[in-house]
């Protein structure tokens, strides 16, 4: 096996920190940089961005772009960029990289610092279509040329995430305020989910071919389902800002002529 390359990470919050030595652990020569230093065992840490940028990769993982893009130079040879932003964001600065003659490629760490090295983290990646310290991480994930399609897929499923979690933590207040316990109510929440998941492929097939026709569940009995929702937590005592959301959304698309149609409906609402 040929000599590892040098590799620099810059941001020693949770996650760059297991990037950090997961790169040691498969056997990389590590230079770290945080704005407060910070001492990591088996790295060597350096006082200024300027100095990491001497090693053959630099991989970011900073709170945001507004704190990486003032330490691009066209001194890194090779940028691996792990800082979560919009896609916007990072096509420019997969632009900056062309333009300043820098290798890139832009990523997202589908996991948890503690996950880092186990085949649940996937990286998502677009741009160059391979780089090896990636593997380092966990599972890398090309996702296309384009280098806002990493960011994209995060943020896609990370929506799918938060609008689970909210769901969930709304019931879980539901239930509560008539003192049934999260471990009564939690095992029944999981079921209904696993059920739920299997109609997607086929809602997302729908949401292509805009044929809303359905003998199931239209949107009218759904946008009712979501005002008794609503009133339910209201009258519960609790915030139906979630149950709200939703009900008002999916009205929109019934008051825009989907009343009939099935629940896919709801996207050429979101599309506008």
């Amino acid at each position: 096996m040929g000599i590892k390359k040098t590799v620099s990470v810059l941001g020693l919050g949770r996650m760059g920190s297991a990037l950090a030595k997961a790169l040691v652990e498969e056997g990389y020569e590590v230079t770290v940089w945080n704005r407060t230093p910070k001492v990591l065992e088996n790295t060597r840490s350096v006082a200024t961005p300027e100095e990491a940028f001497k090693s053959d990769v630099v991989v970011t993982c900073l709170p945001t772009y507004d704190v990486q893009q003032p330490l691009l130079t066209n001194e890194i040879k090779t940028l691996v960029n792990l800082t979560s932003g919009t896609p916007e964001q990072a096509r420019r600065t997969a632009q900056w990289a062309k333009d300043n003659g820098v290798e890139y490629v832009d990523g997202v760490i589908m996991a948890v610092p503690q996950q880092i090295r186990t085949p649940q983290a996937r990286i998502f990646f677009s741009g160059n279509e391979n780089h090896h310290v990636l593997q380092a991480f966990g599972e890398p994930v090309y996702v296309g040329e384009d280098a806002g399609l990493a960011a994209l897929h995060d943020l896609a499923l990370l929506g799918i995430m938060w609008a689970t979690f909210g769901g969930y933590l709304q019931a879980v207040a539901l239930m509560g305020s008539e003192g049934i316990k999260p471990e009564q109510f939690t095992p029944m929440a999981m079921s209904w989910l696993n059920e739920m998941s299997t109609l997607l492929p086929e809602m997302g097939a729908v949401t292509q071919t805009r044929d809303y026709e359905t003998d199931v569940s239209a949107l009218d009995i759904n946008v009712s389902g979501l005002r008794l929702l609503t009133e339910a937590n209201e009258e519960q005592g609790l915030d139906a800002t979630i149950p709200k959301a939703l009900h008002d959304l999916f009205e929109r698309a019934q008051r825009n002529g989907h009343g009939n149609h099935s629940i896919a409906s709801v996207i050429e609402e979101i599309r506008k």
